[in-house]
Parts: structure tokens; sequence; C-alpha cells
């Protein structure tokens, strides 16, 4: 008898997102926002208000919005947070929808420096 998959977690979807702009581990920003929501093992689709959750936590860890792989990972996780479907996605591509979903395609300046010292284009 198939059993129904576990819900997504917000845990899950920083580690995803963490892994995704910083593969490495080398970013020390980009390790706090995971180690923010380590211990959030609540499904993603129970959480009220999500994107002010991640906002406050970008908020607290990068107030002068200067690292694109911070800002990256939050639209990353808001991101998969609708679409869960693609937690196993694409990194390049998940970097691209993420994006254009939360700047229409138009990212701030610290964002498309980092797109392009990573050579993606949106």
């Amino acid at each position: 008898m198939p059993t129904e998959p576990q819900p997504v977690t917000l845990s899950q979807i920083a580690r995803r997102a963490a892994e995704i702009v910083d593969p490495d581990g080398t970013d020390p920003a980009v390790g706090e926002l995971e180690l923010a929501f380590e211990d959030a093992d609540e499904p993603v689709t129970a959480i009220d208000d999500l994107e002010a959750r991640v906002a406050s936590v970008l908020a607290r860890l990068d107030p002068e919005i200067e690292s694109g792989a911070l800002a990256l990972a939050g639209s990353i996780m808001v991101y998969l947070s609708f679409r869960r479907d693609q937690l196993d996605g694409d990194d390049a591509e998940l970097i691209r929808l993420a994006a254009r979903a939360e700047w229409a395609g138009s990212p701030p300046a610290v964002v498309r420096q980092w797109l392009d010292e990573h050579a993606l284009e949106l």
C-alpha cells in the first residue's frame, strides 16, 4: 500500500536553498540562514506568512542587503514553499525561476552581480 509523501518542511527548503546558492558551504551568511531554520520542522503549508518569516530572518542577517547569495536563498525558499514539487529541481533553473518570481525579472544589483559571477542569466 503506497504511503503519502511526507510534507515539505521549512528546514528542508532552507537547507535546499543554501545548497543551491552555496554548494561548497563557504558563505557564512548562507550558513547562518540555514542555521536559523534548522529546527523549523513544520510543513511549509502550515505556515501562515512564510514570506514574512523568511524576510524577518534575512533582515536580521543582512539588513543592508549586501549578500546576493542570501537574497537569492530567501527567494528560493519562498519559491519552493509554493512549488514544493520542484524541491529536487535543477539548481540553475530554480535560481532563475525564483529570481523571476521574486523580482519580476529585475533583481537588485547585488543579486545581478551574484548571477554574473556564476554565469547565470534570468
